[in-house]
């Protein structure tokens, strides 16, 4: 750590082990009430406010729900800082970013409608010659709702080749679950320090300041990405998709409930991960920049934001490994729907409707007999079955209600294929990103994307009606069941 940085050691609870790719220590669990202090004896006892703190510090309170929310979504935390965050110079509004968006309202002229599916080959890297940090490389492919209302989601992509130096970001609008997909994210945040690589998650809840450091260089969001603005579509057949920024307003992340499947399964609380203390002395010049309804404002301060000593609660920043979810599936027959693969769900105000899963496919046994079960994984690059040249750093959205599967060759191969128990997605995760909103396209992923194009229709031209082959065979039936034949007018 540098010699300004002071960070907790394990002590008490259990805290997970540092590792090379991972310097940094957690606390485990998801949606539990935390507490850490970087230095001994910081955190008050029995009351959150005392008239004095040790070491003269500042008490803070920060709330992710209305105060008379019920207990059990009655989010918060107190911080123990060294100068409070009131303390800084006053708001500038910046620039807007042309390439960001927070209202989907089919109203805004800056949104688009799509009747049909659309991709995006990998989206690319700013060049060298352009120095790009997280919160300038924000860019909106798709969302609904609008932030001022607090309810909808947005998904952004982010381009960065360059760390956040003096500089950070509080999000105002809503909770964003982050997802690397080329080089880790180092994340500071006022609860402590996540070291973030691909196949990981994070999330950071609104109103939380934090700062993006690039350890191994350029970086974009997730992997192989598919979005789409319905949890209930004609036909689904699991996509991959690549946005790797979802950002939900007026709601917070939830484990999904397990239902017939028990207390076990899916993703497990005791995965995800908390930071611990950790805070700088920092006195020079920062630059905080804040998203308030999609607009972009900046306070300067005499001050690192990150100087909380100590803090509590159950509003925090958290991370989770992908490689850690725990597959459910068929192990007889027939295709079970893909919300066996949900991690993280966030509530909508209509009570049982999800305005937004997070679903993430890798490497599982598929074991179903005599049922159809195309194979669903990247290869090479490349993802079997699809017109698009679907590729890691890309994205494909399917509208709801429009018809989308596999192309003729892999639905004839999966049809005639012996059915055996095999691996599939090996090496292999797929993300996706469902709402039960009509998702509106931005005007950067619509008509300034370089790299959007539509699927190619004729990929499904040789999908027959082989029906009209069997007639005759059809009529035999009819005509022993005693009913009338196809073309018969009686």
């Amino acid at each position: 750590m540098p010699p300004s940085t002071t960070g907790a050691t394990a002590q008490g609870a259990y805290i997970t082990k540092a590792y090379p790719k991972d310097p940094y220590q957690y606390q485990v669990g998801f949606g539990n009430r935390f507490a850490s202090e970087a230095l001994p004896d910081v955190l008050p006892q029995g009351q959150n406010s005392p008239q004095k703190n040790k070491y003269g510090l500042y008490n803070e309170g920060m709330t992710g729900s209305p105060f008379v929310a019920p207990r059990h979504e009655n989010m918060q935390a107190w911080l123990y800082r060294i100068r409070p965050s009131v303390a800084h110079q006053g708001f500038t509004r910046l620039p807007d970013n042309p390439d960001m968006e927070s209202s989907f309202l089919s109203l805004n002229p800056k949104v688009h409608v799509s009747p049909t599916q659309l991709a995006w080959y990998p989206f690319k890297l700013p060049p060298d010659s352009e120095k790009v940090d997280f919160v300038e490389g924000l860019k909106t492919l798709a969302g609904g709702g609008d932030s001022t209302l607090r309810e909808g989601l947005a998904i952004h992509m982010y381009l960065a080749n360059a760390s956040m130096d003096k500089k950070a970001f509080c999000n105002g609008d809503g909770d964003m679950l982050i997802l690397p997909q080329q080089g880790r994210l180092d994340i500071q945040t006022e609860f402590g320090k996540m070291m973030v690589r691909p196949g990981e998650l994070c999330v950071i809840q609104r109103g939380m300041n934090f700062k993006v450091i690039l350890p191994d260089g350029p970086s974009r969001g997730c992997g192989c990405t598919s979005f789409s603005g319905t949890l209930l579509p004609s036909l689904r057949v699991i996509t991959p998709p690549s946005p790797d920024i979802q950002e939900v307003f007026g709601t917070h992340y939830t484990l999904p409930d397990l239902g017939p499947v028990g207390g076990n399964g899916l993703a497990d609380p005791r995965d995800f991960e908390t930071p611990i203390a950790c805070f700088e002395i920092d006195q020079s010049s920062w630059e905080v920049v804040y998203k308030v309804a999609g607009q972009l404002h900046a306070c300067h301060q005499e001050h690192t934001p990150f100087d909380v000593v100590a803090w509590h609660g159950n509003y925090v920043p958290y991370k989770y490994d992908m490689d850690k979810f725990i597959y459910v599936g068929s192990i007889s027959r027939d295709h079970i729907d893909p919300s066996i693969f949900c991690i993280l769900t966030a509530k909508s105000k209509q009570t049982g409707i999800p305005l937004a899963d997070f679903l993430a496919v890798g490497e599982r046994w598929d074991v179903a007999s005599n049922t159809f079960r195309p194979p669903a994984s990247l290869i090479s690059g490349s993802f079997p079955g699809r017109s698009d040249g679907f590729a890691p750093g890309g994205a494909s959205l399917e509208t709801g209600f429009c018809p989308h599967g596999v192309d003729y060759d892999v639905w004839n191969a999966a049809t005639h294929m012996e059915l055996v128990a095999e691996k599939v997605f090996q090496g292999t995760l797929v993300i996706v990103f469902e709402s039960s909103m009509p998702l509106t396209i931005t005007d950067y992923a619509m008509n300034r994307s370089s790299v959007k194009h539509e699927h190619e229709p004729k990929m499904w031209d040789n999908l027959k009606a082989n029906f009209m082959n069997h007639l005759d065979e059809a009529n035999a039936d009819l005509k022993a069941a005693g009913l009338p034949q196809l073309g018969s007018t009686q």
